[in-house]
């Protein structure tokens, strides 16, 4: 089996368990379920775990130069390696966001725009899940509720801060650094599509207008071709009345007529 048709076979399981993984990791957080009561969800989270650490080392496994994979996709050894780091784990939902860029219209900006949606959308979920997970716990923390955590989500991936909420953990800030990168390389990517959007529609109607001059040239043309057809046929005629009239002439001239009249 290829890694491709791996890949296939996959992808909506993998999908599938990232948000059984997603549901539990919110329930335990929001809820701040620890001991017995979070228990279950703790081996939901593990049992997750356990699928992409085999789905890791099966694209390993199947991929043809295992080397260049592994260094191109450190970032799921990382997941797989430090499980107990719970707000690493998140990155999993990418599966999300990769089913999606399948799944999504034809067109090259509905794919962009519905891409783009989803991305941020996850992103402001996965943010505020990290966020309060680390936070809600620590000495000081400004971020106690899941309602503040996804409201200082928003205002970090759009890169406004306004500064009433902000993480005190060292976990906490390298999740706001992400999201904050995060929010900027969404923002290039909604001013990228808008911009093809305004090219490709300068070119429609460059195009439109081209078009509509050529129409308009064919038209002005049109009288002049038919009044240049009828000079032709004019022409024509009267060449063949000339040839006629020679005919007549040279006829005229026989010698054996104008022997006949002497």
């Amino acid at each position: 089996m290829t890694q491709a048709r791996y890949r296939d076979l996959v992808e909506w399981p993998l999908m599938a368990t990232a948000l059984i993984f997603l549901a539990a990791y919110a329930w335990q957080v929001i809820g701040r379920l620890d001991g017995a009561a979070g228990l279950p969800f703790e081996i939901i989270l593990w049992i997750t775990w356990g699928i992409f650490a085999l789905d890791y080392f099966a694209n390993l496994w199947l991929a043809e130069d295992r080397r260049r994979w592994f260094v191109w996709n450190l970032h799921e050894l990382l997941i797989v390696v430090l499980p107990f780091f719970r707000p690493l784990r998140l990155l999993r939902l990418v599966t999300l966001l990769s089913v999606l860029q399948r799944t999504v219209g034809e067109t090259l900006r509905g794919r962009v725009a519905t891409y783009v949606a989803g991305s941020a959308a996850m992103l402001v979920l996965i943010g505020a899940l990290a966020v309060l997970d680390v936070e809600q716990n620590a000495p000081d923390a400004k971020i106690l509720t899941f309602g503040d955590a996804a409201w200082w989500a928003i205002t970090t991936i759009t890169t406004v801060g306004y500064g009433d909420l902000y993480p005190v953990t060292p976990i906490g800030r390298i999740v706001a650094a992400a999201l904050m990168m995060s929010g900027i390389a969404v923002l290039g990517i909604v001013t990228a599509s808008i911009a093809s959007w305004l090219v490709q529609r300068i070119e429609e109607n460059a195009e439109d207008v081209a078009a509509a001059a050529e129409t308009k040239a064919a038209a002005a043309e049109e009288p002049v071709r038919a009044e240049l057809a009828d000079l032709v046929a004019e022409i024509a005629a009267l060449r063949r009345e000339i040839a006629e009239l020679r005919e007549s002439a040279v006829a005229g001239r026989d010698p054996g007529t104008e022997s006949t009249a002497s």
